[in-house]
Order: structure tokens, then sequence, then C-alpha cells
């Protein structure tokens, strides 16, 4: 499984949009084979940072889902959102491998510190 995280620097004043652009994501992720862990979005603190986590089983089928970007009609229009509002200031990608419960330890790797 492979977990991205996307940080978001977004316009405290367009919260609203942010959430209608959030929610369509979550929605396209997991019709799309991911499953969406959901945004988190400002409470206290930082007023300009939000994140969200989605997964898929392999960077493989993640990136088939990527192949959807600018061609897909319901990608574009979610996209759409965020562009038109300026909700988004920028973004960063990072793709992070969870380690949740009940997961089985990882097989020493020779040649890799720690099995990892």
């Amino acid at each position: 499984m492979i977990t991205c995280v996307v940080r978001y620097v977004i316009d405290p004043a367009k919260t609203e949009a942010f959430e209608r652009f959030g929610r369509r994501w979550m929605e396209l992720v997991d019709r799309h084979g991911g499953t969406h862990h959901g945004y988190f979005l400002p409470g206290e603190g930082a007023s300009d940072e939000a994140l969200a986590l989605f997964s898929f089983p392999s960077l493989a089928a993640y990136e088939e889902y990527r192949t959807l970007f600018g061609r897909d009609p319901e990608f574009i229009e979610a996209d759409r959102i965020r562009d038109e509002s300026g909700c988004v200031l920028r973004y960063e990608r990072t793709f992070m491998r969870p380690l949740l419960p009940g997961t089985p330890d990882v097989p020493d790797v020779p040649g890799v510190p720690d099995g990892r």
C-alpha cells in the first residue's frame, strides 16, 4: 500500500470552497480504486494549512488513477473548483508507506538498514 499525503496552503477566507473541492476528490479517489482517509482542515493554530491523506494498493494503482487527470470530465470539474475559487495557494505531495495496527513486520532486506 502507498499513501499520498498532500499538504496544502489554503486561503482561509475560502475554506468553504476548499471543502467543496475536498468532498469531490474524496468521492473520486474512492470511486477509482483508492481509499480516502479525509481532509484535515485548520482548527487551532495556523489557519492556512490543510492535509489530505489517501491510499492506493500500490504505486502502479495510483499511477493508473493519475492517468485520468486532465482527461476525465469529473476530474477536470473537481480541479475547476480549486482553480476558479483560488482556495488553494500551493500544495505538495509526498508518498509514504503506512504502518497500521495489524500490519505484519517488514522482513529483513539485505543491504537495507533495519530491513526497510
